[in-house]
């Protein structure tokens, strides 16, 4: 049997795949910077809030979470939330070209179309899981609208802009390699896009084939002007911004992300932030390591005071006395993840964890 990506056989490599998906169903939703293509995912379950994804730069909603979604284990996750998948502007399957002269949205604006499609649902506040730009345009509605997030997971985040040095480095590798190319070489580290042949292919086909690449041109050049993520960790300056919810930093130890990441959690509170460094895993740890994703994912809403009697595995029994919650679900948001509550109430449900697994 062939060998492919980690040394593992064809059949032990692939994720478990449930044959009991909810169905789909796209909208198109009229923000005020433009249409943005929404997939639906199950129903609301009362007032819980929703889990809204957002993808990285070269990728879509499929490309990008169909296999942590579609994996088994995931199943028990998504039966209790609706999941709204949200694709960046003109980058889902089979989109039109944008006209010429056309403005994408600014990473800001990106931001601020997401209470639109909040309010069409009629969510009341959002779970939200990000990768790599979708993470940034996230962190930034959470620090626009707080109010609408009940949490946050972050994948490969960079919260830092582009400098002059970094953004004349991107104009040349864009004269030198072709798109697909160059935003394989933002996914994946230079080891992955040796040795991962296979999973490397497979994307850099995809990215040529299923994005329409003159929006995706527009959408690459608006991340990599990108500013600052403002935000500093409470008490090192004066009146600093911080991501007021639980938070969830992820990066896979032989990623490009990772000293952004690194970063990023220097940055925000440690009574409410996990970071979670996830071992033999690199740029897209939510494809080639889903089912370690999805364990952290059902710890990090147990600690929310979510799904307090959803079987627990080995990663989150090694570490229940640290972070869980032991508050109960009824349906109703958990008081001690609510946005008037103090610092100190937060502190309850996350404390700071550094692991690899």
């Amino acid at each position: 049997m062939p060998e492919c990506w980690d040394g593992r056989s064809q059949e032990q490599r692939l994720p478990r795949v449930s044959s009991t998906v909810s169905p789909l169903q796209e909208h198109d939703i009229e923000t005020p910077y433009g249409l943005l293509h929404v997939v639906i995912r199950g129903s609301p379950k009362g007032n819980r809030p929703a889990i809204l994804t957002y993808h990285d730069v070269g990728l879509n909603h499929k490309l990008c979470f169909n296999t942590f979604f579609n994996f088994e284990d995931m199943q028990e996750i998504t039966k209790h939330f609706v999941v709204c998948h949200v694709d960046a502007p003109g980058q889902q399957v089979g989109a039109s070209q944008f006209p010429q002269g056309y403005q994408f949205p600014s990473m800001e604006q990106l931001a601020a179309m997401l209470p639109s499609v909040v309010q069409h649902f009629g969510f009341k506040y959002v779970i939200g899981i990000g990768v790599g730009a979708g993470a940034y345009v996230l962190a930034k509605f959470a620090l626009i609208f707080p109010d609408l997030v009940e949490g946050l997971v972050l994948v490969n985040i960079d919260p830092n802009g582009k400098g002059w040095i970094d953004w004349a480095a991107t104009k040349l590798s864009g004269l030198t390699s072709t798109l697909p190319d160059t935003v394989l070489s933002h996914l994946f580290s230079q080891e992955e896009l040796v040795n991962n042949t296979e999973l490397v292919q497979s994307y850099r086909q995809q990215i040529g084939n299923v994005v329409n690449q003159a929006n995706l041109q527009l959408f690459w050049n608006m991340y990599n002007s990108r500013r600052d993520l403002d935000i500093n960790r409470p008490g090192t300056v004066p009146n600093a911004k911080t991501l007021r919810c639980p938070v969830m930093l992820v990066v896979g130890d032989n990623a490009p992300a990772e000293d952004g990441v690194v970063e990023c959690n220097s940055k925000l509170d440690p009574t409410t932030t996990t970071f979670l460094k996830m071992a033999d895993s690199g740029g897209l740890p939510q494809v080639t390591q889903p089912g370690k994703l999805t364990e952290a994912f059902k710890y990090f809403l147990q600690g929310m005071g979510y799904m307090p009697s959803a079987s627990m595995t080995r990663l989150a029994r090694s570490r229940t006395a640290s972070l869980t919650s032991a508050s109960s679900v009824d349906g109703s948001r958990p008081q001690a993840c609510t946005h008037s509550e103090s610092s100190e109430g937060l502190g309850q449900v996350n404390h700071t964890m550094e692991v690899s697994c």
